[in-house]
């Protein structure tokens, strides 16, 4: 008789791990974690001089180069940083014990920063020299920038699980507002990297980020089509068709007048306890 055949038999189709279980556990928030705070609006409406005066001691990275005008009273400046590299380096390190508020002036400067060091860092994918950032090709280079920027929000939450609040600063920008309803229409927004596709939308992923996005803006008041305004300003928490704004815990503009800390009262009850 010949010899019977087997067959192999078929391979079996790969089975999905079995999930790992755990107990089901609650727990409170952390009572001692500090704020994420996004503080926006035009040049000299006063932002580095309200950041100045939250909870201290104040840290501050003084990107911008405005210290030397300003000499704010309560911020210690951070020295040394020039790069990205700088920035993370020192978020990264000791020294950070004693600090209350973190800030970094401006946000939209260490953007610039974010798109240097990308550009130096992170290769062509055929290995070519990048010299701008368009050269990545359609749309790929502000995503190497948006995956390089979300390192410096990861820097940030350590030091909010610390106890620690966080402002980021921004120059101000106007955009178009889609509007499924109606007529598009213009508003402020926080002056971040924000593609018209609406992908690696460092502006957007900011906003998430944040427990409060403040515009700081000055009062106009518009009669007979002309604005009129005489020089005060209103800090506004919730979003408005003016301005991008939010809140966990605000919902009321507050009149912000100089060296007033109303926000910061409003906020965290006592901004008065400070250590110069």
């Amino acid at each position: 008789m010949p010899p019977t055949l087997t067959r192999p038999a078929p391979p079996r189709a790969p089975q999905p791990p079995t999930p790992h279980r755990r107990t089901l556990c609650f727990e409170k928030p952390a009572p001692h974690a500090g704020h994420r705070i996004v503080l926006y609006g035009p040049g000299g409406v006063g932002k580095t001089t309200l950041a100045d005066l939250a909870p201290g001691p104040v840290a501050s990275f003084d990107l911008d180069d405005s210290h030397a005008v300003l000499q704010p009273k309560n911020s210690r400046r951070i020295g040394g940083v020039e790069s990205w590299d700088d920035l993370r380096a020192v978020l990264n390190g000791d020294g950070w014990d004693e600090v209350r508020t973190l800030v970094i002036d401006s946000a939209t400067r260490a953007e610039e920063f974010a798109l240097a060091w990308t550009i130096a860092n992170v290769p062509h994918e055929k290995g070519n020299r990048i010299v701008r950032i368009e050269d990545y090709g359609f749309g790929k280079g502000y995503q190497h920038v948006y995956e390089t920027f979300l390192t410096l929000l990861g820097d940030l939450d350590r030091h909010v699980r610390a106890g620690r609040n966080v402002i980021l600063i921004c120059h101000d920008c106007c955009t178009n507002v889609p509007n499924p309803q109606g007529e598009d229409w213009q508003r402020y927004e926080p002056r971040l990297q924000s593609p018209s596709s609406g992908k690696a939308s460092i502006r957007l992923r900011v906003r998430e980020w944040a427990d409060h996005v403040f515009f700081l803006g000055y009062d106009v008041d518009v009669k007979e089509g002309k604005g009129h305004g005489c020089g005060t300003r209103t800090l506004w928490p919730v979003e408005m068709p003016h301005c991008m704004a939010k809140s966990r815990r605000l919902s009321d503009p507050i009149p912000v007048y100089p060296n007033d800390a109303a926000v910061w009262t409003a906020l965290f009850g006592n901004p008065q306890a400070k250590e110069e």
